[in-house]
């Protein structure tokens, strides 16, 4: 099927490394190795942070001149879509082009990872939060990728919506061939191999990644006295000069890299002993996933969608949002513990390898969707 695909917070092609921008790439894959004809129908971001109501306006309005300018172009070009594809839909970043033209072109109009807030019914985002609603009634399907969202969404849904939960996925292809030089990476990194490798990644940014750090921060001072863990920390932003601030007290065993490319941090993961991460409001957070697929354990905090991904105590351990002290006692319990850590990782290997594969997406992700189309065509949505 030709499917036409929106991601109205930041296009797949959007220059700055994200989760969003990685699992925007990875469900065009998916499409795509399902054997459908996937295009970029456009890369109008519509994201306000502010809550500013008349820039939300303004948004609206040039929507739905991109939305006419495209149902042009569909009726008059040689490609037309059969169906509307839109990932991450919430009140930042409503979609305000994909359900008219899916409307006027009378095709299903599908969202991948949506949520629904009630409590922004009035706030400086209600036009946003409006906008969700409204595309979430008219929606023929919405793939669920956190199981945390799903409450509050499908209420929402109209008569014939569907709403199918899938696990979040990687391309498995990416993960490195080869064993990974650990010596090399010591040396490149100017760290002892004969010492255990704690990994943090995540964008350096205010908000929920700053607070993920803070806890990560505090959490290392309440680590036994004597214990011989180094840090690698992955990522970069606005916010890096206030986030290395906080690691002060470790720096003689902490490494800021910067953000790295995907071979350079698969490369990490694999050489690495455990994965830290308070994961403050993440989504499911996909550094957790790729960490795992390359056979790193994990403690993460447990909110939104992270434990779709963690299994805790199978392949890492989850903790209260936002407690450092139990995420200490975590990180502690697997430093101490390495044959654990070891059965943790060939879990972490196998459960990503059968539960959360680019192939096992594509196939659940093709079977909605000629759900749907052939159940408009029994005239049953």
């Amino acid at each position: 099927m030709k499917i036409a695909f929106h991601a109205p917070l930041k296009p797949p092609d959007w220059p700055t490394p994200s989760g969003d921008r990685r699992m925007a790439r990875l469900l065009m894959a998916a499409l795509r190795g399902a054997g459908h004809d996937v295009v970029v129908a456009s890369r109008f971001r519509t994201r306000d942070g502010a809550g500013d109501t008349n820039r939300q306006e303004r948004l609206a309005a040039l929507g739905d001149r991109m939305a006419e300018r495209l149902l042009r172009r569909f009726e008059t070009g040689g490609w037309r879509p059969e169906i509307w594809f839109t990932y991450h839909l919430y009140y930042k970043a409503p979609d305000l082009i994909g359900p008219r033209v899916a409307r006027e072109l009378n095709i299903p109009y599908v969202v991948a990872e949506a949520s629904h807030a009630p409590k922004r019914a009035g706030s400086p985002w209600d036009p946003g939060h409006c906008a969700v609603a409204a595309a979430l009634e008219q929606a023929d399907l919405v793939i669920g990728l956190n199981n945390h969202d799903r409450a509050c969404v499908e209420p929402v849904l109209g008569p014939g919506g569907r709403y199918v939960q899938i696990r979040p996925f990687l391309d498995l292809n990416e993960l490195p061939r080869e064993s990974v030089d650990r010596d090399r990476i010591a040396k490149s990194l100017g760290l002892s191999k004969a010492h255990p490798w704690l990994l943090a990644v995540g964008m350096m940014r205010k908000g929920d990644k700053a607070s993920s750090y803070a806890i990560l921060a505090d959490a290392l001072t309440r680590l036994p006295k004597g214990d011989d863990w180094q840090l690698i920390v992955v990522g970069d932003g606005s916010e890096r000069a206030a986030i290395e601030a906080l690691f002060e007290p470790f720096s003689d065993r902490t490494v800021f890299t910067g953000a790295l490319a995907t071979k350079a941090l698969f490369d990490i993961y694999a050489a690495a002993d455990l994965l830290v991460w308070p994961a403050i409001n993440e989504a499911y957070g996909m550094a957790l996933l790729e960490a795992q697929a390359s056979g790193l354990p994990v403690v993460a905090g447990d909110t939104g969608g992270v434990p779709d991904i963690v299994r805790h105590g199978r392949t890492g351990l989850l903790t209260s949002s936002g407690d450092a002290p139990a995420f200490a006692t975590a990180v502690a319990s697997l430093l101490a513990d390495s044959d654990r850590r070891l059965a943790m990782a060939e879990e972490a290997r196998a459960v990503t390898a059968t539960e959360h594969s680019l192939q096992s997406a594509a196939h659940a992700i093709d079977e909605a969707l000629v759900s749907i189309v052939s159940g408009r065509g029994d005239g049953r949505a």
